[in-house]
């Protein structure tokens, strides 16, 4: 069983390969785990190769490989039937910072942002939204205004993105072809797509060959935002 360091770091490396493909380098993960020297770290990658659940490329710099992932997704310490998952960490990180003096004034590594209803990534469906909020390393956010969707649909599964995944969308009205974006359709659908500007129409394009793409007239799409990261609970 993993310590609760060890489950947290573990956690990031894999969010980060899933996002970018690239390990985080010790100095992000260091923030990340709110540890005070690199050396921290150091020992918690050590301790996860030598449960074979790390291990190191040779010869390349920042490469770290998730070999597998622990059956039981709850760390040490919490109850049962708590889910492992970012955003978790990120609530209890929370819990312990509004107890220390002073209401945790220390910046916190995640940062609660609005999850606004599901996403379509096959046909669209309505994005309906609520008022649940969910926390999110700020690592995995650029600038701007950010809000969270829940995928449901396979149709950019090629793009590593899958049912079921929170699509973390940076908030704008424009966006360049090949974006993956939030386009919402007749200002009442919602669907998670590649851009693509084709002939005078607005082209959806899927990231799975068993869908088709959309075609809309550009007055019937608004972009509501871009693609700037992906989590996913276990």
């Amino acid at each position: 069983m993993l310590t609760v360091k060890q489950h947290e770091l573990l956690l990031f490396i894999h969010g980060r390969l899933a996002e970018t493909g690239v390990s985080p380098s010790f100095e992000e993960m260091k923030d990340a785990l709110d540890l005070k020297s690199k050396s921290g770290v150091h020992r918690l990658v050590g301790a996860l190769e030598e449960r074979q659940f790390l291990r190191r490329l040779p010869n390349r710099a920042r490469a770290l490989e998730v070999m597998r992932m622990p059956e039981d997704a709850s760390p040490v310490g919490r109850s049962a039937s708590a889910r492992a998952s970012v955003s978790q960490i990120a609530a209890a990180r929370a819990r312990r910072s509004a107890s220390m003096p002073g209401g945790g004034a220390m910046e916190a590594p995640f940062l609660a942002v609005p999850l606004v209803g599901r996403i379509a990534a096959g046909l669209p469906i309505e994005a309906i939204e609520d008022q649940e909020r969910l926390a999110v390393p700020t690592t995995l956010l650029g600038p701007g205004e950010h809000y969270a969707l829940q995928v449901s649909g396979d149709s950019m599964v090629d793009a590593g993105i899958f049912d079921g995944d929170f699509a973390l969308i940076c908030k704008c009205d424009e966006a360049r072809d090949g974006d993956i974006v939030v386009a919402l359709i007749d200002n009442s659908e919602a669907t998670l797509k590649y851009l693509h500007r084709d002939k005078g129409m607005i082209r959806l394009d899927p990231a799975n060959p068993a869908h088709d793409p959309q075609r809309y007239l550009p007055s019937r799409v608004k972009i509501q935002g871009r693609l700037a990261g992906l989590l996913r609970r276990y």
